[in-house]
């Protein structure tokens, strides 16, 4: 229960939750709260700016920052971290001062960072106590759509940052106990291909495959996750040597954001009635999105889908 300190009944304020989905790597978004140019580019709500500011992200450091309205009028919040966790969560606690450094209000941040299939998602609660119910009920009733434009601002600064190409190759191996021949088809056959290439069944949802093996030849696979984000896999086949060898390259989208561009070079080979495949992907991972190691790992889990499948 928040209480004024300038009426008789008590004034209770509901926490404010926000959420967002950040283009951007959760160490990217993280990193955007943790130095003043920072926090000066991105925290004040326009038409606010932040000619001011002082971070120290550490147990019981400074956050504090001037917002400075077009009038001239300033107002400071005043803060400190109670919690870090490094690329996971934060925890600051605020006091918020009109221009003559009266406190208006507290308030208690809460702010974690959490991996999402589209970049980083960013869940925020926030408490208050209030000090002057006539000022700072009406600063915190804007506090919603404050937070809406500071976020906003965020997804620019982070997506400024992100700009990047890492170069990067991997190469995996499986041993199937199949033939050569339906391996093959498990990896050029429509039908065969659906029982293993796509998303998680819980998570994500079919929105269009189609592919054609040939020289020449394309193949698209797209999907809805659960959080609306969509995912957009296009290649298009360079050599096909039956039974033996496929080369492609392919791109992946999230939305309307590219995240990779790839060669892949999938070779078989026959060992009896088994077949050992062997898999190698060049690849440049575009402004943090994925990396050679997210990439492979994904993968892998797909090979293991795929000799599932052939069981079945």
């Amino acid at each position: 229960m928040a209480r004024a300190n300038n009426a008789a009944a008590s004034v209770d304020v509901p926490p404010l939750r926000v959420s967002r989905v950040l283009r951007a790597r959760r160490e990217t978004v993280f990193e955007a709260w943790s130095t003043a140019d920072h926090i000066k580019r991105w925290f004040a709500p326009q038409p606010c700016s932040a000619p001011q500011a002082r971070v120290e992200m550490r147990v019981g450091g400074p956050f504090e920052l001037c917002m400075a309205l077009p009038s001239g009028e300033r107002h400071w919040v005043r803060g400190t971290f109670a919690d870090v966790i490094p690329g996971r969560r934060l925890v600051i606690e605020m006091r918020v001062t009109d221009g003559a450094g009266a406190l208006l209000f507290t308030a208690v941040t809460e702010v974690d960072f959490a991996d999402d299939p589209a970049g980083t998602r960013v869940d925020i609660v926030q408490s208050y106590t209030i000090v002057d119910a006539a000022t700072a009920t009406g600063m915190i009733a804007g506090a919603t759509e404050g937070w809406r434009i500071t976020l906003d601002q965020l997804e620019r600064e982070v997506a400024a940052a992100s700009y990047s190409v890492v170069h990067a190759t991997f190469h995996l191996e499986r041993s199937y106990d199949a033939p050569v021949a339906r391996v093959w088809k498990a990896l050029t056959d429509v039908d065969a291909k659906a029982k293993w290439f796509a998303g998680p069944v819980d998570r994500w949802e079919l929105v269009e495959r189609r592919m054609d093996v040939r020289v020449g030849g394309t193949e698209r696979l797209k999907g809805r996750w659960t959080n609306g984000v969509v995912s957009t896999f296009e290649a298009v086949y360079h050599d096909v040597v039956p039974n033996q060898r496929l080369i492609y390259s392919y791109v992946m989208d999230l939305d309307d954001r590219r995240i990779s561009a790839s060669l892949a070079t999938l070779q078989l080979q026959a060992d009896g009635a088994r077949t050992t495949l062997k898999v190698c992907e060049q690849g440049a991972f575009l402004d943090g999105f994925d990396d050679a190691g997210g990439r492979e790992h994904g993968s892998g889990v797909l090979l293991d889908a795929l000799g599932a499948s052939l069981k079945q």
